[in-house]
């Protein structure tokens, strides 16, 4: 008698959340095992040091149990003359988890919160064969910069409202919300 088993792989569940302030730690423990150092001399880190993501807009990804597989957060933006935006970054994934699509879930998940929350644009530093299955493109970014050393062509953008780039140009300045001074440690 012959018996034949039906072995079935399930690629394992992630859900998309909302970032909490315990998931901090295990963040940024996960952007440096996925960027490396260097990722805090980017020009986005720039536009992001001493500030707050935008309000509703800091989101992980967790796997079936509980850990953290990847992050996206959007920062508030002014285009130089024009108006606001968002700034788009770091987007990482546990390197252990490449190519499981947890990267265009969140990529998809933040899109989509920022367009109900009524956002008109996204900009971000990054690759154009990677972003542009989102929309980004530099077609908009020409006379925008960033503060600091950036390659321009990584410059994108995705409008979310038709037009809203129009006319932007300048250097991005960081507008959100700044982080409270933390108090000093009395018990050192």
């Amino acid at each position: 008698m012959e018996m034949s088993v039906e072995i079935v792989a399930h690629a394992p569940a992630f859900a998309m959340v909302a970032e909490t302030v315990a998931d901090v730690a295990a963040r940024e423990a996960l952007l440096d095992r996925a960027m490396g150092p260097k990722r805090k001399t980017k020009s986005s880190e720039k536009l992001r040091r001493g500030r707050r993501p935008s309000e509703g807009l800091a989101f992980v990804a967790r796997d079936a149990s509980g850990g953290l597989a990847g992050t996206v957060r959007l920062w508030d933006v002014t285009l130089g003359e024009g108006g606001p935006a968002l700034l788009l970054g770091p987007l990482a994934v546990d390197p252990s988890l490449k190519s499981a699509g947890i990267g265009s879930a969140l990529m998809r998940h933040a899109i989509a919160e920022a367009a109900r929350l009524g956002h008109a644009a996204i900009l971000l530093v990054g690759d154009e064969p990677y972003y542009g299955r989102f929309g980004f493109s530099a077609a908009r970014t020409g006379a925008l910069a960033m503060p600091g050393p950036y390659e321009r062509h990584r410059l994108l953008a995705l409008e979310l409202v038709e037009g809203a780039l129009d006319g932007a140009q300048g250097t991005l300045k960081a507008t959100g919300r700044k982080l409270k001074a933390q108090a000093p440690n009395l018990a050192a």
